[in-house]
């Protein structure tokens, strides 16, 4: 575990502010603060957390992180359950690594990545990982958590059974690593190219490797998994002269060319194949370090040498660690806060580190990446980046970045759109990583981060361009049911799976398009789009009060129990929790539910109610961790729910639920989190909760207020200004907000304006342990 440092909350360590682009204002000097101490990489990283521990900077093209187990995605030809755990790569339960590789998502529920293996070992040569109840029947090694160290760009650990000491760091586009050996004439560093995440027979398309001179090896991976069509490029050198190297004897083909002339398994400089597994060779005396710098590139090995050039030119991996870690602190230092418990500053600052780890930066330093299309193109005044997990990050990572990565976040839209034009279909991204897309999840929820932005004043892109990709990307009438949607209002159930959830959906994201085209000023569009956003009210089902699927003649489907998440018309979520998803009208929801008397009984229940293990025992990413009553936040669909309280007679009864959720939902330790993080996702709902409101429907303006959990906040932003969160009479007791101020003025109803956040100022909430029963 990361241990904390004992020493005060709020440290003055003063660092110059590293700027971003030139599209950045110059932000005024502020005392920053040492924040890094207060991150702990292992949150998550046990049960269903999926994050990583390995180093990485603030959204770099490079994590690189421990392997802890080789679990194969295919089990007698079927899929094999147990490869779910091992989305990020690691499990903290695990007591072997098989070796740290350079790519990985974090917290997500899906998986892909894992690539170059690196592994040192000493002893007899294994080219095997072996397995994990018998470490030496292979290249890996048992481990203990008391000697790992993880923290903000840097991970050590102690290999028990090679004596080796391992350290990681990293920049945006480089892996280093430091291996402190003990003395031997069998040293070996494994590079494994048929290691992955999510491995199963023939992902691997293609690997090649050169072994330039030396100390230089260049070569790329090519993989059909998750992203079909990915290539990744890699530039690895060594501190010290190979003694001698060579690869694992490749599986017989009928083919054999002319190769079979040379001796292609020991020094020979050229090696290509499905599944290469190398070697290189070293003498070590005691104590002696070996250092890699490992460079990828999306577009050549060339490319991936002139990144590493560039961006660690030298050996000094100290020097790298604390530039690095610089790096994060700035970052961490745009929201500063003070807590009543140290705990509660982990949190805050690991899932600031969290919520910072992607997207991430796609292209090479030259600006040149690989795109949709399979072309090279150059991004031109903006940084390309990949990696878009959006039905889980539009509800409010993006909109985190709307506040304090303003510039990234329009960046990762000029991307979006970057990828609509590459696109065959001419749609945004709906889930993307890699040039590719996967088509993960359901909706088209690009649209709402693009709404997002523009209605919010950061549109620092193609405005009217991004505004016709949202329309294009909503008229694809062979994309998941939306040919049935745009004619019936509705997708049928019988026609097209998870119906009532992509209706909901669809339903949000044609608010959210009406929300640009109405800041552009284009009526006709706007007009179209918030009549198609009123598609929800098509499966409500006024009997039941539950939303529900529909059947293609117009009939709602009979067998139906709305606790139920299989085949009731959903995904990832019960009509229970589906049936609040109207985040863009919740007051005409809450009249079409029968009005506030009604709704709030209906939400209390929510957080009551009982549901048992037989509706989420199935559910691989859900268990009783994540769940509150029947309020799921470990997925998310749920997360705006315990806000629409704000819109009923009795906004009081969010307060004591959001601190209990809360505390209940992230903890410290490794097991901190009550389900995946998903990119962030559920980092910056944190964020956002600690500090007293929540954007309820991206798109909008407005943020609905809860109950801060923090003393103060402070958002450093990037136009130089300053919002302060203040908190009065704050406790574990003091849940609940008698009033509220802003700016010195009363607030009487329970939002809050964007603007009132990026011009500065200063919001005061007034806590209490009884509710103020009285409206705002």
């Amino acid at each position: 575990m990361n241990r904390m440092k004992s020493k005060s909350f709020l440290l003055g360590l003063t660092f110059l502010v590293l700027g971003y682009g030139n599209k950045v204002n110059a932000q005024k000097k502020i005392e920053k603060q040492n924040l890094i101490q207060y991150v702990d990489p292992m949150i998550g990283t046990a049960k269903m957390g999926h994050t990583y521990p390995g180093a990485t900077v603030p959204f770099g093209s490079v994590q690189l992180s421990p392997e802890t187990d080789t679990i194969a995605y295919g089990l007698n030809g079927k899929y094999n359950g147990e490869v779910y755990k091992y989305c990020a790569g690691y499990q903290y339960e695990d007591k072997t690594i098989v070796g740290f590789s350079h790519t990985h998502f974090s917290g997500t529920g899906h998986s892909d990545l894992g690539d170059f293996l690196i592994m040192p070992t000493t002893g007899k040569l294994q080219l095997n990982p072996g397995v994990a109840s018998k470490p030496l029947s292979g290249y890996r090694s048992a481990f203990s958590h008391t000697t790992e160290k993880a923290e903000p760009a840097y991970y050590s650990v102690f290999l028990e059974d090679h004596k080796i000491k391992a350290e990681l760091t990293a920049t945006t586009r480089v892996g280093m690593h430091q291996y402190t050996f003990p003395k031997s004439e069998e040293a070996h560093i494994i590079l494994d190219l048929t290691s992955g995440i999510y491995n199963y027979d023939k992902k691997n398309v293609w690997t090649f490797v050169r072994v330039e001179n030396d100390t230089l090896i260049t070569g790329y991976r090519q993989t059909n998994g998750w992203a079909r069509t990915r290539t990744v490029y890699f530039a690895m050198s060594f501190s010290k002269p190979i003694k001698s190297y060579g690869q694992a004897a490749q599986e017989k083909s009928v083919y054999k060319g002319f190769w079979g002339r040379f001796d292609q398994t020991k020094n020979f400089p050229e090696m290509a194949g499905q599944n290469l597994k190398l070697f290189f060779d070293f003498n070590t005396e005691e104590g002696e370090k070996i250092k890699i710098k490992m460079a990828l590139s999306p577009v050549s090995s060339a490319g991936a040498l002139e990144n590493m050039k560039k961006e660690v030119p030298g050996w000094d991996f100290e020097k790298i660690k604390k530039q690095s870690q610089e790096v994060w602190n700035n970052e961490l230092n745009k929201i500063q806060i003070e807590t009543i418990q140290k705990e509660d500053l982990v949190n805050f600052y690991t899932a600031m580190y969290h919520a910072f780890l992607g997207p991430t930066e796609y292209m090479d330093l030259d600006g040149n990446y690989k795109g949709l299309d399979m072309n090279v193109h150059k991004a031109e005044n903006f940084k390309n980046y990949t990696s878009y997990s959006l039905w889980d990050t539009y509800r409010a990572l993006h909109p985190l970045f709307n506040l304090v990565q303003p510039a990234r976040n329009s960046d990762m839209i000029s991307s979006m759109l970057a990828h609509s034009d590459q696109s065959v279909h001419k749609m945004l991204p709906i889930w993307s990583h890699y040039a590719n897309e996967n088509w993960c999840m359901i909706g088209y929820h690009s649209v709402s981060v693009v709404a997002d932005a523009i209605v919010k004043g950061n549109g620092n892109f193609d405005k009217e361009k991004a505004l016709q990709a949202c329309i294009n990307t909503a008229k694809v009438p062979y994309y998941d049911g939306l040919e049935y949607y745009m004619k019936m209002g509705y997708v049928p159930e019988d026609k097209n799976g998870a119906s009532v959830s992509k209706t909901l959906e669809y339903a949000y994201d044609d608010w959210a398009i009406a929300q640009a085209a109405k800041k552009l000023g284009k009526t006709d569009v706007y007009n179209e789009f918030i009549e198609r956003s009123k598609n929800y009210k098509n499966v409500y089902d006024a009997k039941t009060g539950f939303m529900r699927p529909k059947l293609n003649d117009g009939t709602f489907k009979k067998e139906f129990d709305p606790l139920d998440t299989h085949g009731q018309g959903f995904i990832e979520g019960n009509s229970w929790n589906y049936s609040l998803y109207v985040p863009q009208d919740p007051a005409e929801m809450i009249k079409m539910m029968g009005g506030n008397d009604k709704f709030n009984v209906r939400l209390d229940s929510l957080f009551s109610m009982h549901l048992p293990d037989k509706y989420f025992e199935n559910t691989e990413d859900i268990t009783r961790e994540g769940i509150i009553g029947n309020y799921v936040h470990g997925n998310e669909p749920s997360h705006h729910v315990v806000y629409l309280y704000d819109w009923t007679n009795s906004p009081w009864k969010a307060q004591d639920k959001i601190r209990m959720i809360l505390k209940k939902m992230y903890r410290n330790g490794a097991d901190g989190l009550g389900g995946n993080d998903d990119f962030g996702q559920m980092s910056a709902w944190y964020i956002f909760s600690s500090l007293g409101f929540y954007p309820v429907a991206p798109g909008s303006d407005e943020y609905a207020l809860g109950s801060p959990l923090v003393k103060k906040g402070t958002f450093n932003l990037e136009n130089g200004k300053t919002f302060e969160v203040e908190t009065v009479n704050q406790s574990d007791k003091n849940v609940f907000v008698s009033k509220v101020l802003l700016n010195g003025k009363q607030l009487d109803k329970p939002f809050l304006k964007h603007s009132d956040v990026i011009n500065g100022g200063k919001i005061t909430f007034y806590m209490s342990a009884k509710p103020n029963k009285k409206n705002y």
